[in-house]
């Protein structure tokens, strides 16, 4: 009998490449991110940006299954989201609401890009183009949500306490 073996074949150079810079351009943009104070606008307006790649779903080639819509948004949820969540929290400032990541937070989102890397190596395969695309959309779009929502949560936690003399010197 003779079992199926599982391989993953890495997306072709210009795949790669083009994931590189993505993964550089994402990285830039929350160093500089970090350098401000958070507002209730930079936590809640990303995700509805990225609420508009719903559309794609209006072309059928773009369509999956609900229930790996819901599996793929389930897993951003879930384990992707888990390591953001432990790598990122907001600290008050005076009057100030500053998100503090660790170290790892780095580390976190290079591991993200890595299984993103892998995990398209093996769904191009079985996968259409398109299809792939829905489902990583979903990912993020589940992760997202979650990570952005618990520091909405903790930005209104930190807002709606006073100041408390010692914070603010």
């Amino acid at each position: 009998m003779h079992l199926p073996v599982f391989t993953i074949a890495l997306p072709s150079g210009s795949a790669i490449a083009a994931s590189l810079i993505g993964l550089l351009a994402v990285l830039a943009w929350r160093i500089r991110e970090a350098q401000g104070a958070v507002s209730v606008k930079k936590i809640v307006i990303p995700p509805l940006g990225m609420a508009t790649g719903f559309s794609m779903f209006i072309v059928p080639a773009f369509r999956i299954p609900w229930t790996w819509a819901a599996i793929a948004l389930l897993i951003g949820a879930v384990a992707l989201a888990y390591p953001l969540l432990l790598t990122s929290r907001l600290i008050r400032q005076g009057d100030s609401v500053m998100m503090q990541r660790s170290n790892a937070f780095f580390v976190v989102i290079l591991a993200l890009a890595a299984i993103r890397l892998l995990a398209r190596g093996y769904l191009d395969r079985i996968l259409t183009l398109q299809q792939t695309g829905a489902v990583f959309y979903l990912l993020a779009f589940g992760m997202i949500v979650r990570w952005r929502t618990q520091m909405f949560l903790e930005y209104w936690r930190l807002t709606s306490s006073p100041v408390s003399q010692s914070a603010a010197d």
